[in-house]
């Protein structure tokens, strides 16, 4: 079968009973990258050397179908750098393509950084939506499409973008928005900083280092999107290559308001665009 393996986020002692044992018995282990693979076992004191495939963004596609075949014969052991396979790291399409051939997958629970940085958040955790890396680019209209997301936001976010990051969110859902920035969970030098979109934006304006999870409130109750926002959002998409009916649909379910206002404001504004 497939086994999907959370390893430790940042403290080595996250590495539960289960991961150590599967690595001292794996004959085929699957790694994001084959030297933190090696490192990790050796860090664990496991002697095993099983065989090792590198497995990562630019080749998933190409080795799922073999690693498949493979997990008919024996157990193929998935590990990523760090946290759970298939969150914002490789793992789906192998997992997507072990079910279509009927071939079992499992899992060993383990560390996460998504939910260890929402519960330290102190913001709301029964309803909750991961957005993953913050696009490099559009990152301003991709935050305005979620200016009226109920739940709260969770992102994946670079150092050296953080501030940035933080100043399109402010813009985006008002400076009042609370909201965390958590870095580096687990390790020695810990930090989770609380407080308004705008606070958070001046603190981090010249970055941070190590890795950072973002998490942002949702949008109050009864509040409702802006209006102008939505429109800039629309047209936004629109001459990044998408359709306008597709456009205007995407941003009005993720905004509340009507799809035809939206469609009918877009054609409108590019009308009067010279």
């Amino acid at each position: 079968m497939i086994v999907l393996a959370a390893t430790p986020i940042g403290n080595l002692g996250d590495a539960s009973r289960r991961l150590v044992e599967a690595l001292e018995n794996a004959e085929l282990v699957v790694a994001e990258d084959t030297r933190t693979a090696v490192q990790l076992m050796r860090a664990l004191g496991v002697e095993n050397r099983p065989a090792l495939v590198a497995l990562h963004e630019h080749n998933e596609r190409q080795k799922a179908a073999e690693l498949v075949e493979r997990a008919r014969e024996t157990d193929v052991l998935v590990l990523t750098d760090a946290g759970m396979p298939g969150i914002s790291d490789p793992g789906y399409v192998l997992v997507e393509a072990a079910i279509a051939a009927d071939v079992a997958v499992t899992a060993l629970p383990g560390p996460s950084a998504v939910l260890t940085a929402l519960v330290l958040s102190g913001l709301p955790t029964d309803r909750f939506v991961f957005e993953g890396f913050l696009p490099r680019s559009g990152r301003a209209a991709a935050l305005r499409a979620l200016a009226a997301e109920p739940r709260t936001l969770v992102f994946f976010e670079s150092p050296h973008r953080i501030g940035a990051a933080l100043a399109d969110a402010r813009d985006a859902f008002g400076p009042d928005r609370r909201a965390a920035v958590c870095r580096e969970l687990t390790k020695k030098f810990e930090e989770v900083a609380r407080g308004t979109l705008a606070e958070l934006a001046a603190q981090f304006s010249d970055g941070a280092r190590g890795e950072i999870v973002l998490v942002v409130a949702g949008a109050p109750a009864g509040a409702s999107a802006d209006p102008d926002a939505a429109l800039a959002d629309v047209l936004a998409r629109v001459a990044a290559g998408e359709r306008l009916k597709d456009a205007a649909a995407a941003v009005a379910a993720t905004t509340g308001l009507g799809r035809r206002e939206l469609y009918e404001a877009a054609l409108t504004a590019r009308r009067a665009t010279p």
